[in-house]
């Protein structure tokens, strides 16, 4: 299944290099005008995953257009650019990606189409760490090492992520490089208020261990606050059904520590984390991963910030 994604996704963008390389030339085709994102009056940042677009706008401000590529309410793992996609991304001022398993799309692009446009990948601004797979008792490699994209669920790499976004755009447009820069201060002072109220409801809580029921994108949370976790699957597994012994050993665990909350991802149907729940007479309840966000978040405003406030009162339940 995975290979097959890969292989599909070179396909796609040699066929989008080649189309794309036949709309330059005409000056763009007209079809992608309602596509088009590109404000000739702003630096133009793109990004492909939320947090990382709330970052580009806290820092940016008035004189930024950030844009996200991936839509609200799409699965992060299984998109696919457009060719207006890649034409946007061409035409900006500088293009930001996570550099995970899910933007492979974005290396056949790297020498080529982007080679002019500024770029960074998040996973090069952190120490990235393994995915892993956990069952009752022990730790478990997953076998090959794939490293976990989801960095920005730690709030000091959230931090280290916002310097290093805030360096492009001085860069980009050092005119405004002071007001980037105090933009940056006061965000940055935002998030290590953040950090210490997460510290303060685990340093308060009567236990340490989560347990999902669901895939389990939080490997950076858990190493920052020195929690552990139980999961149905690890990382971004690509499973959908979890093993009957995995389900049991979940079970065991919840009734055995008495743990009060099951969780579940955004964007997830929560099933297993129901049956879960149901079994062993808990509640469930959502823990926001910020990889993306639904049409109603996007439009109700919603940040990094305010998603990980609301996750400090779902933690201090589960943690009660």
């Amino acid at each position: 299944m995975k290979q097959r994604k890969i292989k599909n996704s070179k396909y796609f963008i040699k066929i989008t290099g080649v189309f794309l390389g036949i709309c330059l030339l005409f000056g763009g085709c007209g079809s992608f005008s309602k596509k088009n994102i590109i404000d000739n009056n702003k630096i133009n940042i793109i990004t492909t995953v939320f947090p990382v677009y709330d970052f580009v706008r806290q820092i940016g401000g008035d004189y930024v257009n950030a844009s996200l590529l991936l839509p609200p309410g799409v699965e992060s793992h299984s998109y696919e650019p457009t060719p207006a996609d890649i034409i946007n991304i061409s035409q900006s001022d500088g293009f930001i990606y996570v550099g995970g398993e899910s933007d492979t799309w974005i290396n056949s692009l790297l020498g080529g189409t982007l080679q002019d446009v500024r770029t960074l990948k998040i996973m090069d601004c952190v120490d990235v760490l393994e995915e892993q797979s956990v069952n009752e008792t022990d730790s478990v490699s997953t076998g090959e090492a794939e490293y976990d994209e989801h960095v920005w669920t730690s709030i000091k790499n959230a931090i280290l992520i916002t310097e290093k976004i805030t360096d492009m755009l001085c860069e980009t447009d050092n005119q405004h490089s002071n007001y980037y820069r105090q933009n940056a201060d006061d965000y940055i002072q935002k998030l290590k208020e953040l950090d210490q109220k997460f510290k303060t409801v685990v340093a308060n809580g009567n236990r340490n261990t989560l347990v999902f029921g669901d895939r389990f994108p939080f490997r950076y949370f858990v190493e920052e606050y020195g929690l552990k976790y139980y999961a149905a699957f690890p990382g971004c597994s690509g499973e959908t059904e979890p093993s009957a012994a995995m389900l049991a050993s979940l079970v065991n665990k919840i009734k055995g520590e008495h743990i009060p909350v099951v969780l579940y991802l955004e964007l997830s149907n929560h099933k297993i984390a129901d049956a879960l729940a149901e079994t062993c007479g808990v509640k469930t309840a959502m823990f926001h991963s910020c990889h993306n966000v639904s049409k109603e978040e996007m439009d109700a405003g919603v940040t990094y910030i305010s998603i990980m406030e609301n996750n400090i009162e779902v933690l201090k339940e589960a943690l009660q």
